[in-house]
C-alpha cells in the first residue's frame, strides 16, 4: 500500500460529543488521498467508540495505554504518520471541504515554505464570529506577527512531513500551552511559514474558555518562546521585554500607567525596526506590518484608558510616531481611537450621572 499525501494528527481525550462532526468533515475533502490517526489519551467517555464505528479505512484509532496529555499524544501520532505531509487538528474543530488541497498546492507551488495555515472562524455557543486575527496576510507580515504574537490557529496548520520529522521533539511538552508558538519558531529554521486568507477551517471556542491555571501557563510559555527569539538582539533585557509583550500584545492585558506604555512602545520600536532592516520585505508586506503594528497599538490605548490606567494625555503623549509606522494618515487614526474610547467612557460615566 502507497504512502498517503497527507496524515492528519488528532490526538483525542473525552472528545466524543464532537469529533464525529470533525471527522465528517475530513471526509468532505476534495483531496481524498489522507490518513487519519487519532490517538485516544484514556478518555473516560465514549470518545473510543465513536471513532471505531466510522466506517473509513482511512481513519486509523490507537488506544493510548496510559493519559499522557495532548502534547505526548500528539508527538506519538507524528511518529506513526507516513504522509507527505503533516496536517494539524483538534478533535472539535471543522475542515472545510477544499482546505487540503488548497494547502497542498500552496506548499507545491512554494518548495521555500515548510508550513502553511489557513484563516479561520469561530464557532461560538452556535454563531460564526469571524476571526480577531490579521485580515489579509503575506508570509512576511506572518514572520513579523510571530515576534510579538502567536498569528495562526494550529488546526488549520500543514508542514511538510520531511521538515516536522526534524524537530526533536515535535512539540515540546514543557512549553504546553504554547507547544504550537513554540513549533513555528524552531521549524522556521528550516523554510518559510505563510497562511491562506481563505476561511479554510472553523475553530471552536467553548463557554467559559481557558482556566486561570491555564492562562498563566500560556503566559509562561510563550514568554519563555519570545525569549529566546529576543535573546541576540536585547541580551539580558530578552526575558523581561518578552514577558511585556507578552502579556500587553499576546494577552491583551491593560497597561496599568503611563511608564508601562513607553516600555511597550520603546520595545516594539526596536523589534520593528530590526525586522525591517534584517528582512527587508516588499513595499505591500513593510505596508502590512506597519498597519498591523498600529492596530495592536491603538488597542494596547483603548484598554488602558477603559480601565483607567491611562489618561487621555498619555495616550497622545506616546503617540506611535516612534513606532516608525510612516505612511499618511495612520498617526491620526490611532489617536481618533484613543479620543473614541474616552469619549465612550465619558458618555457611560455622565449616562451614571
Amino acid at each position: 500500500m502507497s504512502d498517503p499525501l497527507v496524515s492528519v494528527l488528532i490526538p483525542t481525550y473525552n472528545g466524543g460529543a464532537l469529533v464525529r462532526q470533525t471527522l465528517a468533515s475530513l471526509q468532505a475533502q476534495t483531496m481524498r488521498d489522507f490518513e487519519v490517526i487519532v490517538i485516544d489519551d484514556c478518555s473516560r467517555d465514549d470518545t473510543a467508540a465513536i471513532v471505531a464505528a466510522v466506517d473509513d479505512p482511512r481513519i486509523r484509532l490507537i488506544r493510548a495505554e496510559q493519559n499522557r496529555g495532548v502534547v505526548l499524544t500528539r508527538n506519538a501520532a507524528l511518529s506513526l504518520a507516513r504522509g507527505r505531509y503533516i496536517a494539524a487538528l483538534d478533535q472539535d474543530d471543522l475542515c472545510h471541504p477544499e482546505r487540503f488541497a488548497r494547502q497542498i498546492g500552496y506548499l507545491e507551488a512554494n518548495p521555500a515554505m515548510v508550513l502553511v495555515g489557513t484563516a479561520a472562524n469561530v464557532l461560538y455557543e452556535g454563531a460564526i464570529l469571524p476571526s480577531a486575527l490579521a485580515p489579509v496576510s503575506t508570509p512576511a507580515l506572518i514572520q513579523w506577527l510571530l515576534r510579538i504574537e502567536n498569528p495562526l490557529v494550529w488546526s488549520s496548520v500543514m508542514l511538510r512531513g520531511d521538515a516536522a520529522r526534524r524537530l526533536d521533539p515535535f512539540n515540546r511538552p514543557e512549553l504546553q500551552y504554547a507547544e504550537d508558538f513554540d513549533l513555528y519558531h524552531r521549524i522556521n529554521a528550516f523554510g518559510g511559514i505563510a497562511r491562506l486568507d481563505a476561511e479554510l477551517l472553523t475553530y471552536r471556542r467553548h463557554p467559559g474558555g481557558a482556566s486561570q491555571r491555564q492562562a498563566t501557563a500560556m503566559r509562561d510559555s510563550a514568554t519563555r518562546v519570545l525569549a529566546e527569539a529576543y535573546a541576540s538582539l536585547f541580551g539580558d533585557e530578552a526575558a523581561g521585554t518578552a514577558a511585556l509583550i507578552v502579556a500587553h500584545v499576546t494577552a491583551h492585558a491593560p497597561v496599568p500607567d503611563r511608564p508601562t506604555l513607553e516600555r511597550v512602545g520603546t520595545a516594539l520600536v526596536r523589534l520593528q525596526e530590526d525586522f525591517l532592516a534584517t528582512h527587508r520585505p516588499d513595499k505591500e508586506s513593510a505596508k502590512l506590518i506597519r498597519w498591523e503594528t498600529a492596530r495592536r497599538w491603538a488597542r494596547i490605548g483603548r484598554a488602558g484608558l477603559r480601565t483607567g490606567g491611562l489618561r487621555l494625555g498619555d495616550a497622545a503623549g506616546v503617540r506611535p510616531d516612534h513606532l516608525g509606522l510612516g505612511y499618511a494618515g495612520i498617526e491620526e487614526l490611532v489617536l481618533s481611537r484613543f479620543v473614541g474610547g474616552v469619549r465612550s467612557v465619558q458618555r457611560w460615566r455622565a449616562a451614571r450621572g
